[in-house]
């Protein structure tokens, strides 16, 4: 069966060395070739390669990590099964906004973890989710990650959808739609400035494309960071990721806003994809604290308080607005909204107002 968020259960993850890698160490190596694979980190990577868990392609055990890889060279890693956690039920108020026996649509606030993990064992979702259905939440209890088929970053808010039920049909069904990516999925965001399909820049970037109604298309691989591996990156050899944004609305000026609300659109899932592409293209989210950059404004421009009220927005001003996807086991289209949280409101209130 496989594992929608990285890998085929009990199946060797195969990876290839390109030139990219070339020179490298082989944990490094494996670390980047397997970035968008949760729980794949450098040291775990290392980890497995002390335990023999690594292989070449012809079968030989590989059990040094600093060992220099070759471009075509194939590694096949063995991964453990996930150990199994118990998470305790927390009380912990939810915003449920769609529940029937099989799945259960919350809109999370920002700031609350999805699922337990080291550094983050308690306070999570999983937790809350286990209080709120107690013995009927049969798809939750004991897994790495249950129930869990798609996830929004800790500081994102807005809709996620986990499955309840034991049932194969329900979670197995979910987790296909994702992958065939037959789930409408669309984010509100404040970004700084707007895209413009005048730029010039913007208009000569690799996988950029216009389309009617003032949309931007992005078309571009996406891996984890070749230095930083804290952060995503438009990388060649990645992992094919495709949003559609536009503005909705711009704030301090038509032909040169200071920042705009963008209405972004998913066809992929990747790992901080909405936050990687508005970089990529120059319109970093307001509030990030790994990929947005402020911008020095003319004073003229925007007065101190609305400028300091961006400055100081305290996460990536993002939210999962929308969600739509036929239902698993009934075949029903349901689609679901969350109206934007307290604090992007306020800010848009202050924005509007210059």
């Amino acid at each position: 069966m496989a594992d929608p968020l990285g890998g085929e259960v009990g199946t060797p993850l195969e990876l290839t060395v390109t030139g990219a890698q070339a020179g490298l160490r082989l944990d490094k190596a494996l670390a980047l070739l397997a970035a968008d694979i949760p729980g794949l980190s450098r040291s775990r990577i290392a980890q497995l390669i002390a335990e023999g868990m690594v292989t070449g392609e012809t079968g030989e055990t590989i059990t040094e990590a600093r060992r220099k890889v070759k471009p075509g060279e194939v590694y096949l890693i063995e991964i453990p099964p996930p150990r199994p956690i118990a998470p305790e039920p927390e009380a912990i108020v939810l915003q449920v906004v769609y529940e029937d026996a099989e799945l259960i649509v919350i809109d999370k606030p920002a700031g609350m973890v999805v699922h337990p993990a080291p550094g983050a064992e308690t306070g999570t979702l999983v937790n809350a989710l286990l209080h709120h259905c107690g013995a009927s939440l049969g798809g939750i209890g004991g897994a790495l990650r249950p129930g869990i088929v798609h996830r929004i970053d800790k500081d994102t808010s807005g809709l996620l959808v986990v499955v309840k039920s034991e049932a194969e049909a329900a979670h197995a069904g979910l987790a296909e739609l994702f992958a065939a990516h037959e789930v409408e999925r669309q984010y509100l965001a404040l970004a700084w400035g707007a895209p413009d399909r005048a730029d010039p820049r913007l208009a000569g970037l690799a996988g950029v494309g216009f389309e009617p109604g003032g949309w931007v298309r992005i078309d571009t691989p996406i891996a984890r960071h070749p230095t930083d591996r804290k952060r995503m990156a438009v990388v060649a050899g990645g992992r094919r990721a495709i949003t559609r944004l536009r503005a909705a609305e711009r704030f301090g000026g038509e032909r040169k806003p200071v920042a705009s609300l963008l209405e972004c659109r998913l066809e992929t899932g990747r790992t901080h994809q909405i936050r990687v592409h508005c970089t990529y293209i120059g319109h970093g989210l307001v509030g990030d604290p790994v990929y947005g950059r402020a911008r020095r404004l003319p004073e003229d421009r925007l007065n101190a308080d609305t400028y300091d009220a961006l400055l100081k927005f305290p996460r990536q001003a993002l939210h999962a607005a929308t969600l739509g996807f036929r239902h698993p086991v009934t075949g029903k289209t349901r689609r679901f909204e969350a109206p934007l949280p307290p604090d992007m409101c306020r800010l848009i209130a202050v924005l509007r107002r210059k």
